[in-house]
């Protein structure tokens, strides 16, 4: 048959397999092999990287599945996955109709402000138009079923972790990143890898559901008792380096062009803090895990699904500063738990390799069948 007989809007209409053929042969379309696209934003950020760790481990064991998109724009009847709700919602009404939809929704709940209201309310007024609504975790689940989201529609999947990436550092990987840091030999060196200002410039304007101003307070009382050094790695940390400037706290705060590089400054810690108000995971709950670094995170995204309260991290309640530090100093004083081998072995559990399959056995293979 020829695509005259057919037209663009038939090409469409009857499938993407057929339809892409032709489209290809026109010049109108390239890379057929795929019929999922996984759309993230260019920003050399976080959501970009879980887009091609989930990609990575889906081809090496469903090879012709899914590629990373930039332009949600030029996709036509295919499935098409936006990694971030946000990223949804400023292209939702230019996305062809011919495409089903998947969506991650990370975080976010109409008490976080006017904005996040007002984007959770567009969120469920046109979710009707999305085929899966993912999720990385169960507290965000939840709060979906809560608001109305059929339970068809949502996917539990979590994020995940190199697990061949990260890991505890030997004792000459140790010192050599405290070196290449500045961290002073005797000091605690406590970290936090995120973006916690608004926008992409210096941040000195906090983002308070990441905590900014918990992590500069608790670090602040930590002072008090031990040496501490602070790394910092993450754009829009003005505010934070402000706070620790402001209690004499010494840091370090490094751009990384390669996320992978962060591997290093994992090698440095005597402890990670999450402090945030709302999360979506964060990724650094695995990833001081599989690197043997004592964790507290405050009860938010996927906190409580992975982290055994004093068995392989310790949690603290949202805001609760004095929580946050005296579980922190149970961590860095004498008879601190081990929490290490435990904290492995749950990382491990959540290895890309495993989730990416979640992601492919939830959402994928029944749309791509």
């Amino acid at each position: 048959m020829a695509v005259g007989d057919w037209g663009l809007k038939g090409l469409v209409r009857h499938g993407w397999c057929a339809g892409y053929g032709a489209l290809n042969a026109l010049g109108l379309y390239r890379g057929c092999a795929h019929p999922v696209a996984y759309v993230t934003e260019k920003a050399n950020w976080s959501i970009q990287w879980d887009a091609r760790s989930y990609v990575a481990g889906i081809e090496a064991r469903h090879p012709g599945t899914v590629a990373v998109s930039h332009r949600p724009q030029a996709l036509i009847g295919r499935v098409v996955h936006f990694g971030s709700q946000f990223h949804w919602g400023q292209w939702r009404r230019a996305l062809p109709a011919s495409n089903r939809t998947v969506v991650t929704y990370y975080h976010g709940k109409p008490a976080d402000g006017p904005e996040m209201a007002r984007h959770v309310d567009h969120f469920l007024a046109n979710v009707k138009h999305l085929t899966k609504v993912v999720t990385a975790s169960g507290m965000v689940e939840r709060r979906l079923l809560d608001w109305g989201v059929e339970r068809s529609r949502l996917a539990l999947v979590p994020l995940g972790v190199d697990t061949a990436l990260f890991r505890p550092p030997n004792a000459d990987q140790r010192l050599a990143a405290r070196a290449k840091w500045g961290v002073p030999k005797d000091a605690i060196c406590i970290g936090s890898f995120q973006k916690d200002g608004v926008g992409w410039g210096p941040g000195l304007e906090p983002k308070l559901i990441k905590g900014p101003d918990v992590l500069v307070d608790a670090v602040a009382r930590l002072a008090r008792d031990f040496p501490v050094f602070v790394l910092l790695t993450g754009p829009a940390r003005g505010y934070v380096i402000k706070g620790l400037e402001s209690h004499e706290i010494p840091y370090r705060h490094v751009f990384l062009d390669d996320y992978r590089a962060i591997v290093g400054c994992y090698h440095a810690l005597d402890l990670y803090l999450v402090t945030s108000r709302e999360e979506g995971g964060p990724k650094a709950l695995l990833e001081s895990m599989a690197s043997g670094v004592p964790l507290v995170a405050t009860r938010t995204g996927m906190a409580e699904d992975v982290v055994e309260d004093g068995a392989n991290g310790y949690l603290a309640p949202v805001d609760d500063v004095e929580a946050i530090v005296t579980r922190a100093r149970s961590l860095l004083g004498e008879g601190a738990p081990d929490f290490a081998a435990r904290g492995r072995l749950t990382a491990e559990a959540y290895d890309w390799s495993i989730v990416s399959e979640v992601l492919y056995d939830s959402v994928y293979r029944e749309l791509v069948a």
